[in-house]
């Protein structure tokens, strides 16, 4: 996959390009399947935000992007349905729009879904995370963030990269997110990990893992990144 690995959602013109790039053609030439499971798992979770979400109500651009097309993919209800069918509409979309929320929640229901062991496969699907959404990519989200409690008792997340994500940087609505507790968050994380604002964005490919932003952002324990 590729990644656009947001804190709030394409917020600006520089990751809007990174986007662009990405999926090698214009949004609205592009298919997209939004994801909003994880809005539901957290203990702030209400219908609403992933109502807002799905129908480009949020502050947090994603699905009104201007895509050709956009569909809903709720995990808890794949397993349900048969797998060749969902399995179809994953391979045959452009980009994964990934919702917020608990990145547990949502790291739990990739896996039981089964959508987390497509991931190595679908090499050309653009993946385009938001906080939680982008999180769940990670090896480990840190014990402040642990929200919705999973059956395996830790932080650990889908190590689809190997650098962690604090997000949220100095938000007005997350006023304890500043710096000094990245740090502290990160020292607990000790592997490489990035703090990012709503205006930064981290793109991963191939050829490597680039920050995008018109913001504020700060890497700790750099090393050698996985390349997705």
């Amino acid at each position: 996959m590729k990644l656009l690995l947001t804190d709030s959602g394409v917020k600006n013109a520089s990751m809007l390009a990174a986007l662009v790039d990405l999926l090698g053609k214009p949004i609205a030439e592009a298919s997209a399947l939004c994801v909003p499971t994880a809005g539901y798992g957290g203990p702030y979770g209400d219908p609403g935000g992933p109502w807002r979400f799905i129908s480009g109500r949020s502050p947090n651009p994603m699905t009104e992007l201007g895509w050709k097309s956009v569909g809903v993919l709720e995990l808890t209800a794949l397993p349900g349905i048969d797998k060749e069918r969902w399995v179809s509409w994953v391979r045959e979309t452009d980009a994964l729009l990934v919702n917020g929320g608990d990145a547990m929640y949502l790291c739990h229901w990739m896996r039981e879904s089964g959508l987390a062991d497509l991931f190595p496969s679908l090499h050309d699907t653009v993946y385009v995370g938001l906080s939680a959404g982008s999180m769940v990519l990670t090896p480990r989200i840190g014990e402040d963030f642990v929200g919705w409690k999973p059956p395996t008792g830790n932080d650990s997340a889908l190590g689809v990269v190997d650098f962690s994500i604090f997000p949220h940087l100095d938000s007005p609505d997350c006023p304890e997110n500043t710096m000094a507790v990245a740090e502290r968050w990160a020292a607990e994380i000790k592997g490489p990990a990035y703090t990012i604002d709503a205006q930064t964005a981290i793109k991963v490919t191939d050829g490597g893992v680039e920050v995008v932003s018109e913001g504020h952002w700060k890497q700790f324990n750099p090393a050698r990144e996985k390349r997705s």
